[in-house]
């Protein structure tokens, strides 16, 4: 942003050096007039313009977490917040943030945040004094809280008859407010607020005290309370009380939520923010934050389904020595717990997968275990577009945890257009049985693919290659597809071809216009240990059209 913004300010001095020839002459009569030859900046006001931009990015985060959010707003995330130091921290802190109080995830509005963005325009208009109306008392509860079920106004103070629990008795009010909750989680039920107006400028607030409405509390023998005037209590006992309040002595008893204790709970806990209600949502922002404790590899493909769905197989892979393995039974098992989340980019949720990963050994072959790597995989079907995955892992044992987030563009794969899936570099490749088609784990229509996540491997493995291509040309007097592929091995940073060949799309088992699958096992003892690619042309003879999909890995 910084640069764009450099650049656009040589833009505009630059528009100033090239200004008519009337400028140009009154220059000439002011030869002392300043250059305007564009110069490039010191690196001291480069320093000093970026400061600046900082702070102005830093105001519009302090305006909402100070004005928009400050009533609802935890302790704990005001502290997360505080902690991020890039821009992209703070946004996405900022979109999980609505996120955890949207009562409807799956749709793409937020009701919560539309909810409170009512209330604060609706303080604003409602409230506003000397103070905007969202600073003012009435403001905070009810942009907090939301608007009371019932509301108990007196505008102009005047004549009040006061409630037994308040002594009884007529006398002269400020202006003041009664607001009443039937239930306010995390407060209670039957709650209510009092407001009053002493300096009778609207700017009402919240009192602990009933007498402070009570216009006459400092007037002699004006106001009696019913205990007053029967002579049995005198008014100036009522500057004695120890309880907070100048109210007269109650006529009947004193009701359980005017104890002192119970009115001082009450202003403590509607000064807090409300509760955050979706503790799953909570979970897994406070993960976001905290947890990257347990290393793992992930890795995405794509192959068509049918026109309008994608199978979208999701890998991941762990070392089994980043695990913990606990003993029962003569058996140390490990276990990882995995959570998945895969959203639109409106946030409707497109599909949410959970599983767990155990490994059993015994003691005798604990260590060779832990030498060993775990891989997990999930293929979903999703629909042409752009998603975001969020992955959660938990060593169940060791209780470390990680999370992921990336996006996922499944790609679409028109019709009539040469297309290919991903291109899989794959430690196994082989037939399953008739029943397992199409189901389990790495398995895509007839075959096992077992991708190599990080795509390393020895030199005494063999380099699976699985790819899928789609819509080429038919040969109108074969009835057949008419294409070529080749194949290309050359160690990076080399021209040298280490491996090129080339075969007929006809000659691969199974091929159709629609659809032709690439199976091929590569041995790789010939290959010195290093960083090769892998390259194919994929040519449709008919069309001439050609696609070049390539992929690199390393031999050890």
């Amino acid at each position: 942003m910084l640069r764009k913004w450099l650049s656009l300010t040589g833009v505009m001095t630059l528009a100033v050096a090239g200004l008519g020839p009337a400028w140009a002459a009154e220059t000439k009569a002011k030869p002392k007039a300043a250059e305007t030859t564009a110069k490039p900046l010191s690196e001291k006001e480069q320093k000093r313009r970026q400061k600046k931009l900082e702070q102005e990015l830093m105001g519009s985060l302090k305006k909402w977490l100070n004005e928009d959010v400050a009533y609802i707003i935890t302790d704990e995330e005001r502290q997360a917040l505080k902690r991020f130091t890039t821009d992209e921290e703070r946004e996405q802190f900022i979109e999980q943030f609505w996120l955890r109080r949207d009562p409807s995830p799956d749709s793409a509005e937020n009701e919560f945040k539309e909810e409170h963005y009512r209330r604060i325009a609706y303080a604003n208009e409602r409230y506003a004094s000397g103070i905007p109306g969202w600073k003012a008392d009435r403001g905070r509860i009810y942009i907090t809280f939301g608007p009371p079920d019932e509301i108990e106004s007196h505008p102009s103070g005047g004549t009040y008859e006061r409630p037994p629990e308040e002594g009884g008795g007529t006398t002269s009010t400020f202006p003041f407010e009664k607001w009443r909750y039937r239930w306010i989680e995390g407060v209670g039920s039957d709650i209510i607020l009092e407001f009053v107006d002493p300096t009778m400028t609207g700017e009402y607030r919240m009192t602990m005290d009933p007498s402070e409405k009570d216009a006459l509390l400092y007037v002699p023998n004006a106001g009696l309370t019913l205990m007053e005037q029967m002579g049995l209590s005198d008014k100036t006992a009522r500057f004695s009380r120890t309880d907070g309040t100048r109210l007269g002595e109650a006529f009947g008893g004193t009701p359980m939520r005017m104890n002192q204790f119970e009115r001082l709970e009450l202003y403590a806990k509607v000064q807090k923010p409300p509760p955050i209600k979706f503790k799953d949502l909570e979970a897994a922002v406070e993960s976001h934050i905290k947890y990257n404790t347990l290393p793992f590899q992930i890795r995405t493909d794509y192959v068509k389904i049918t026109d309008s769905s994608v199978l979208t197989a999701v890998t991941i892979q762990l070392e089994n020595k980043d695990l913990v393995f606990k003993e029962k039974e003569g058996i140390h098992r490990a276990a990882v717990n995995i959570f998945a989340r895969i959203t639109t980019v409106s946030r409707r949720v497109a599909n949410v997968f959970e599983d767990v990963v155990t490994v059993d050994t015994t003691p005798e072959f604990l260590q060779q275990a832990a030498n060993r790597k775990s891989i997990y995989q999930k293929s979903i079907p999703l629909a042409p577009g752009m998603y975001r995955m969020n992955v959660v892992l938990k060593d169940v044992v060791g209780e470390t945890m990680s999370t992921y987030e990336t996006a996922l563009r499944v790609p679409k794969f028109e019709d009539e257009k040469l297309a290919h899936s991903s291109l899989i570099l794959a430690d196994m490749i082989e037939k399953v049985p008739m029943k397992s088609i199409g189901s389990g784990q790495f398995v895509v229509g007839s075959s096992k693919i077992r991708p190599r996540v990080g795509e390393t491997f020895n030199r005494n493995e063999k380099l699976g290659i699985y790819m899928q291509v789609y819509n080429l040309g038919v040969d109108e007097g074969t009835n057949k597809p008419a294409g070529s592929i080749e194949y290309e091995v050359s160690r990076q940073g080399k021209s040298d071809k280490l491996l090129e060949f080339t075969e007929d799309v006809n000659s691969i088992k199974g091929a159709s216009a629609q659809q032709v699958t690439i199976e091929k096992l590569l041995p790789l003892s010939s290959l010195e240990p290093g960083q090769y690619t892998l390259k194919m042309k994929v040519t449709d003879s008919i069309a001439k059209t050609v696609v070049t999909p390539s992929a690199t890995f390393t031999v050890k």
